[in-house]
């Protein structure tokens, strides 16, 4: 079919959407998106790419009806679809093996609903994540979700299960979230869960689609459950010499049962480290409990009401080779240190940074590194970490690191995986190859 009759009919099903219909949610009348000019769906520039292969064709839905009809065209047109937020993690895994259109979420913003009293949010998935505190900052209330990337939406938080320090106390985005309207390959709108939290009724979509990669279906809203703001915080802080002794102090904080709301261990590739652990809550406690922590460290460490430099960001930039390693919580010491061993056995410059309170920590490498050394280690990193009982994936990385590398390594139920994908995506055309195993 011609490229322009492809994009009128894209166009047509947007413009079918026109007019007040009543919100998927919650039931009241949305704007009308008015006729498409060109801005709902356009030709794909180049700029219009995901992990460096080239989209024919961007949308920009401006609600869920109408991403809904732009999903019945390309199903109806057979088009592979990958779906875009903020474009912060358009690098993490797979490149797609087929690409079409790209469906970009930044136009799906904005809070639904906000009950306060209910501690509960509906936000939509394009909506940035750094944007939602100074909203919810108003009724003295947070999504504790740490952003580790500016700009990132939240919808791309709950694809990529995006966490941060905070995790420790407040839990992952699939413990945050409660509920989730989905849109399938074939368009039609899927509801889980609700606006209450101990409303499980399908709950487990929610679940599901939380670290998918988008490769089961477009999310277009989200709700949340949300905590109040602390009274009070305390960044406690201590620099060593070497990743072993950060994992002892680490050790000898979980095992002091002071609650802390995160325990991060920041090590960067010119050697040392710091172990900085935060506390919350009310003024008093935070402050007893700030002396304890520094007992604990030593007469080194120092306290602080802001977070370090880096503080819940990744140890790696644009264009970097990027890393997730877990382990046992008993298995982070060893963990610290053999990665370090593991670096320098290839010579290869490693930063380490994350959090030993959950034993999830995040590495990184210059971009530029060799691409045969990046595969050594990663191999050595495989090695270690399923000693301890977790993985080894590459987030990120530059094309002649992909080529080399597999980024993600044995990966336990690929099989039920693949049935999944199946059951949602029948045809394959969701982000088809971005996921494990080429899902």
């Amino acid at each position: 079919m011609p490229a322009d009759r492809t994009l009128d009919q894209l166009r047509a099903a947007a413009e079918a959407t026109r007019g007040d219909v009543p919100s998927p949610r919650t039931g009241d009348p949305t704007p009308d998106t008015g006729p498409d000019d060109g801005t709902v769906v356009r030709v794909g520039d180049e700029q219009d790419t995901i992990a460096g292969v080239a989209a024919r064709y961007v949308a920009a839905p401006r609600d869920t009806g109408q991403a809904a009809a732009l999903l019945r065209a390309a199903a109806a047109l057979d088009l592979a679809v990958t779906f875009r937020g903020g474009g912060t993690k358009q690098d993490w895994g797979s490149p797609p093996t087929r690409l079409d259109l790209i469906l970009d979420t930044t136009a799906l913003t904005g809070v639904v609903e906000h009950a306060a009293g209910d501690l509960i949010t509906v936000v939509r998935a394009g909506t940035r994540l750094d944007e939602l505190p100074a909203t919810l900052a108003g009724a003295g209330q947070q999504l504790a979700l740490d952003a580790p990337l500016p700009g990132g939406t939240v919808g791309g938080a709950v694809a990529t299960n995006t966490s941060g320090p905070r995790r420790m106390l407040y839990g992952t985005v699939r413990d945050l979230l409660i509920g989730v309207t989905l849109v399938r390959a074939d368009g039609v709108v899927a509801h889980a869960g609700g606006k209450v939290v101990k409303n499980v009724a399908g709950y487990d979509l929610g679940k599901l689609v939380t670290g998918a990669y988008g490769t089961l279906g477009l999310i277009t809203e989200c709700a949340f459950r949300l905590h109040p703001l602390p009274a009070a915080a305390a960044y406690v802080s201590r620099a060593v010499d070497d990743l072993a002794e950060a994992g002892r102090l680490a050790a000898t904080i979980r095992a002091a049962q002071l609650v802390p709301t995160a325990l991060e261990v920041d090590a960067p590739a010119g050697g040392g480290a710091t172990v900085t652990v935060l506390l919350e809550g009310t003024p008093a406690g935070v402050a007893a409990r700030a002396a304890a922590v520094r007992r604990l460290l030593g007469a080194d460490a120092t306290d602080s009401d802001q977070p370090p430099e880096g503080w819940a960001r990744y140890p790696w930039r644009d264009g970097d080779v990027g890393l997730k390693l877990t382990a046992a919580l008993s298995g982070v010491p060893r963990l610290l240190a053999d990665a370090r061993a593991a670096a320098d056995r290839h010579d290869l410059p490693l930063a380490v940074r994350g959090s030993a309170g959950v034993g999830v920590l995040y590495a990184g490498l210059p971009g530029a590194s060799d691409p045969e050394r990046v595969a050594g280690l990663v191999d050595a990193l495989r090695t270690a970490t399923a000693a301890d009982g977790g993985h080894t994936v590459v987030l990120t990385a530059p094309a002649p690191v992909r080529d080399r590398v597999d980024l993600w390594g044995p990966v336990h139920g690929l099989q039920l995986m693949r049935r999944v994908k199946q059951r949602f995506d029948p045809d394959a055309r969701l982000a088809p190859g971005r996921f494990v195993g080429g899902i």
